[in-house]
């Protein structure tokens, strides 16, 4: 087998390819977006062509690679069970075994870290791949994504320390420039899992770690959970009781440059008390269907009017016009003018 450790020095994430000399296929695991091109270079040199990417879990600390590669080179993208994202791939089972020509990985669920986590073990148990479940003498941390220190103590000493002492342990990350341990070196060694710590012991220095906020957290994990493509802002709108996409005022301040904004008010209020927001265009509701007929269906709209009431009902009816993304403004103009200062009204 054809194996490489690649390394980003940015989230201090390990990327392993594991490749089969023969049929000349390969798997990643846990690429890197920032790094495709590398990978995709060191491929094309080993004359290797990519099968498959395979997360251990939905990072918190990198965006990964997993679309990327898929749009480039075809390939399959593999997630654990129960990850909750979206997009084109397949869920591995725990007891699965994954075949890449002479490439063999056993799936091991390992909870604990995250609520779905994998560790990917080599058909001989001679090698693991454990994410963040287990690093070299520590292990991820518990308090965000669904973690669970019961359930990361139960995954490591029932999936990764029941695997033979000889057994190669590579993990997500390292801090400090190691590269891999063994399960004995972990089970004697590991200051949080090893030396016979016991749960309540574990359950103590987890809830002692006091760590700050992950500094990519708010970036990575939702575009982890779209496989890595970058995230929408449009995504974050939700409808209403009425069925109308909504847009807050804060998010269409935001956003204003990127969508269409139509004000569904009639002329006197436009240039009302209330006033209008920059960059509006007036379309009272009444003359609204005709005005549209001649708009791009595949233009971004936000329709604006007093309190939101017009604004649903515009939003609405240019959707079963055919328009594939059209949010109300939530509140309207009233709205604007109780977050006060800081809007763009003419």
């Amino acid at each position: 087998m054809i194996f490489r450790q690649l390394f980003d020095r940015e989230s201090c994430t390990y990327t392993y390819l594991l490749g089969d000399p023969t049929q000349g296929t390969a798997v990643l695991i846990d690429p890197v977006v920032e790094l495709v091109d590398r990978d995709l270079q060191v491929l094309a040199e080993l004359g290797l062509e990519l099968v498959a990417t395979l997360d251990t879990h939905v990072h918190a600390d990198h965006v990964t690679a997993a679309a990327t590669l898929a749009d480039r080179t075809g390939c399959q993208t593999l997630y654990p069970a129960g990850s909750g994202a979206k997009g084109e791939y397949r869920e591995v089972q725990h007891g699965e075994r994954l075949a890449f020509g002479s490439v063999v990985l056993e799936v091991r669920m390992t909870p604990g870290h995250t609520g779905s986590s994998a560790t990917y073990v080599t058909g001989d148990h001679s090698m693991a791949f454990t994410g963040d479940a287990l690093l070299i003498r520590g292990c991820g941390r518990t308090d965000f994504q669904e973690g669970s220190a019961p359930t990361l103590f139960r995954s490591v000493h029932e999936q990764i320390f029941s695997l033979p002492d000889g057994c190669a342990i590579f993990p997500g990350h390292d801090y400090k420039g190691r590269t891999m341990s063994t399960v004995a070196e972990e089970k004697a060694h590991n200051p949080r899992l090893g030396g016979g710590r016991t749960l309540a012991e574990f359950q103590d220095i987890m809830d002692a770690l006091d760590l700050a906020y992950p500094k990519m957290i708010d970036v990575a994990v939702p575009a982890n959970l779209k496989l890595g493509r970058p995230t929408d802002p449009w995504d974050e709108l939700e409808r209403n009781a009425h069925g109308a996409l909504q847009a807050p005022v804060d998010w269409v301040k935001a956003h204003a440059s990127e969508v269409r904004l139509v004000d569904v008010r009639n002329d006197d209020e436009y240039d009302g008390p209330l006033g209008h927001l920059d960059g509006t265009e007036l379309v009272p509701l009444m003359t609204l269907h005709n005005a549209a007929v001649g708009w791009d269906r595949g233009q971004r709209i936000v329709t604006i009017c007093r309190s939101g009431g017009r604004s649903d009902r515009a939003a609405l009816e240019l959707e079963a016009m055919g328009f594939r993304e059209v949010a109300s403004m939530t509140g309207g103009m009233l709205a604007v003018q109780a977050a006060g200062p800081g809007g763009s009204c003419g």
